[in-house]
């Protein structure tokens, strides 16, 4: 670490014949390392003597100081030498603090978090020598600025109410090389002492993504908070520059049991059968299947236009359609499905989706909340649900799923 500048010490009057130490050369500042020599304004007694020192005693010199923040996304640190740290202030330059503590019996003090890329910072440490002296010294230090800013989304969204199902789900702008760093960042509570694991997918647009979910559906009323302390962490592709915060709460215990071999669908509350649904799913034996598995209603979209080019299947279609409920970023819903209705409850006739008449739409619709689970079994489907294919961490087994984590 390198000394760096200070103000001149106030000098106590001598003795005639002393001379006051002499002072050490000093090599100019560094960019991220910095150190301070305490030769700052001292405390003096009437007699001119430094406070408590007897009088004639030899002035002791005042503790030397270090400031150190080697980069960004390291912890600024203040160290001490032949004294102790009585007070530490670090200071941005739009008047944020950094907290920390002190440690090593009063020698040094480390800030609780990071330095934040592109900011200067103004240190001001006071010290105390064995025999009662106290000195202060300022200096300041900039971090580079990031070349590259790493952004989030968040879901559920804020201050919402969702279903049993719905995980706590972050997707990275960048990629996330440095899983386990951002990991740590991450703090879940809930109102009821929840347990729960993070796990890295890959989102289906092939992103980097993490989310949180419980080793059973969540219990109703639970109510969720992230703090994301990601400011001046580094995801290896782009650094973060601010903190996120979301909330939510859990709602009723819903789930959608779907039996595609009994073509019908049963909407259950607090484990009772409150609506039973004739319906028709994705047609056999082709690209038209059906996924299996847990999905979770990703979103209640209304009226939407649905264009098989979209999904890879041709000019099968291209139409308006009612009380759209998507289940998979790959383009499974359920909605109304009024030109199938001679198949509903008897085959499976649809493009891969849950169709269904619009009078059932439209109650079911209303009845369901997004995060709601989707449970679908069937012989001729294409294979279940992927965790990053809309909410498919259900599919996996707890333990499993825990091993997703970049902190196990």
């Amino acid at each position: 670490m390198l000394p760096i500048r200070t103000s001149p010490p106030a000098r106590a009057s001598l003795p005639k014949g002393r001379r006051l130490p002499g002072r050490a050369s000093r090599p100019a500042l560094a960019a991220v390392a910095l150190a301070v020599s305490l030769t700052a304004c001292s405390a003096q007694a009437a007699d001119g003597n430094p406070a408590g020192a007897r009088p004639g005693a030899a002035e002791a010199p005042p503790a030397k100081v270090a400031v150190a923040a080697k980069s960004a996304g390291s912890p600024v640190i203040v160290t001490a030498s032949g004294g102790t740290l009585t007070k530490v202030r670090v200071v941005d330059a739009e008047g944020g603090t950094l907290k920390g503590r002190t440690g090593a019996g009063g020698t040094s003090w480390t800030s609780d978090r990071k330095a934040l890329p592109g900011t200067t910072y103004t240190v001001e440490a006071t010290s105390r020598t064995a025999d009662g002296k106290e000195s202060t010294a300022r200096s300041s230090f900039t971090t580079p600025a990031p070349e590259k800013v790493n952004k989030l989304t968040l879901a559920p969204g804020k201050n919402t109410t969702v279903g049993i199902g719905h995980p706590l789900s972050i997707v990275f702008d960048l990629p996330v090389t440095r899983k386990a760093d951002v990991e740590k960042q991450l703090k879940v509570h809930t109102s009821n002492g929840t347990e729960g694991s993070w796990g890295w997918v890959k989102d289906h647009s092939g992103r980097d993504r993490v989310d949180w979910r419980p080793e059973e559906y969540w219990k109703p009323g639970t109510e969720v908070t992230l703090e994301a302390d990601l400011n001046g962490t580094d995801s290896g592709s782009g650094w973060f520059v601010r903190d996120y915060r979301t909330g939510f709460a859990v709602g009723a215990a819903q789930v959608v049991k779907v039996d595609l071999d009994a073509h019908r669908l049963v909407l259950e509350r607090d484990g009772k059968a409150v609506r039973t649904i004739p319906v028709s799913g994705g047609t056999p034996g082709g690209d038209k299947r059906s996924w299996r598995g847990t999905a979770v209603l990703m979103a209640k979209e209304g009226t939407i236009n649905m264009n098989s080019e979209t999904v890879g299947l041709g000019d099968a279609y291209d139409k308006m359609v009612d009380y759209s409920m998507r289940l998979t970023w790959s383009g499974m819903y359920a909605h109304a499905a009024p030109w199938n209705a001679a198949y509903f409850g008897k085959a499976n006739r649809s493009s891969g989706c849950i169709g269904m008449s619009n009078e059932d739409a439209a109650d079911f619709y209303a009845a369901v909340h997004v995060g709601d689970p989707f449970e679908i079994k069937g012989r001729e489907t294409k294979g279940e649900v992927a965790e990053g294919n809309g909410y498919g961490a259900w599919n996996i087994s707890w333990e499993d799923w825990k091993a997703k984590s970049a902190l196990r």
